[in-house]
């Protein structure tokens, strides 16, 4: 993640320059504060290397290549952000406001919630895909209803099954060429919210809102391939897309391009807060759930797919969690990604 979340003026955020920042998808906030050694940091810079070899399946050669068309899709990338032209913007589910409503009201019954998500028959059909899949999925007992998930996963646990059936179908593989990115980037996405929300848990804020915020990068990434891939098709319908070129292009403008769904979406301002606070961390500020959430979702969805990641040294003094928040964390963290091996 490398840009993201001005939420004070979400219309001057539309037409402000998307020029490369000096930010970074895991933050070390604070690391400068505690004057951890540069060590910590690099090493976190290159986890962010590693996820990009494993998600677009390239050698570190492969991304860090130069490329002739480099120069070209970044410009007329750059050019749509600006205008807010995105042709791959993904639209706001049409019932994501008043979900998004009902996931925040602390006294929402189950017949309300349930209600809601009936009306929408796709977003039904989603959630009980979700429910049922082995990160969410409570047990072996198959879940029939919208009714019987509310029931075997309560409230508090129905509304991340809710986020992630709503933002799941933007997710899904429209192509072959897309298919393995899709897919890990999805799991990437659901590891880094699940992280997320199991912190902000522990340290008792707002679990929902990280969750939710914990699936944006992953969204910025899919729709930021897939304009790429658009770019490539008109203005260079001879060419194959490249992976040093998608690399770049999520490098400089993924918070850039989740600012953007932020505000079309017209998510509330605290979720626009959390991004930002993720993106520049202050050196004098506690690290965020988002913040230790993408660090350790990332370190361990890689660590689990076989991948080159981050020792656990390094981890818990790059999150600096209490030791038994640490632990708890990444217990759930696994069952939940070796649920998701075993079905797959």
């Amino acid at each position: 993640m490398w840009r993201l979340f001005n939420w004070l003026s979400p219309k001057h955020s539309q037409q402000k320059k998307a020029a490369p920042s000096q930010s970074h998808l895991l933050n070390a906030g604070r690391l400068a504060k505690t004057g951890t050694s540069t060590d910590t940091i690099e090493a976190l810079r290159g986890l962010e290397g590693h996820l990009f070899c494993w998600l677009l399946d390239a050698s570190p050669a492969q991304i860090n290549q130069t490329s002739p068309n480099e120069a070209l899709v970044l410009a007329e990338l750059e050019r749509r952000l600006t205008k807010t032209a995105l042709e791959e913007l993904p639209r706001q589910p049409a019932v994501l406001p008043s979900l998004m409503g009902a996931l925040s009201d602390r006294d929402v019954t189950r017949s309300h919630l349930a209600g809601i998500i009936l009306g929408d028959p796709s977003l039904t059909d989603q959630l009980l895909h979700v429910a049922n899949s082995p990160f969410f999925k409570p047990g072996e007992q198959q879940i029939e209803s919208i009714e019987h998930a509310i029931f075997l996963l309560g409230i508090d646990g129905i509304r991340s099954v809710a986020s992630a059936a709503a933002l799941r179908p933007m997710m899904t593989a429209r192509t072959s060429q897309e298919a393995l990115f899709a897919q890990r980037v999805w799991r990437w996405g659901l590891s880094c919210a699940r992280a997320s929300e199991l912190i902000a848990n522990a340290q008792g804020t707002d679990a929902n809102a990280f969750f939710l915020v914990g699936l944006l990068p992953s969204l910025a990434y899919i729709t930021l391939r897939r304009e790429v891939q658009r770019i490539y098709r008109s203005k260079l319908p001879e060419e194959t897309i490249e992976p040093s070129v998608v690399r770049k292009a999520l490098r400089r403008f993924d918070w850039h391009t989740a600012q953007i769904i932020a505000d079309k979406w017209n998510l509330p301002p605290r979720y626009h807060a959390h991004l930002l606070a993720a993106e520049r961390p202050s050196p004098r500020s506690e690290h965020t759930p988002l913040n230790d959430g993408i660090i350790m979702g990332t370190r361990e969805v890689l660590r689990h797919a076989h991948q080159r990641n981050l020792s656990e040294e390094v981890l818990r003094e790059a999150i600096q969690l209490e030791t038994r928040q640490f632990d708890e964390v990444r217990r759930a963290l696994l069952l939940m990604l070796r649920e998701g091996a075993r079905s797959s």
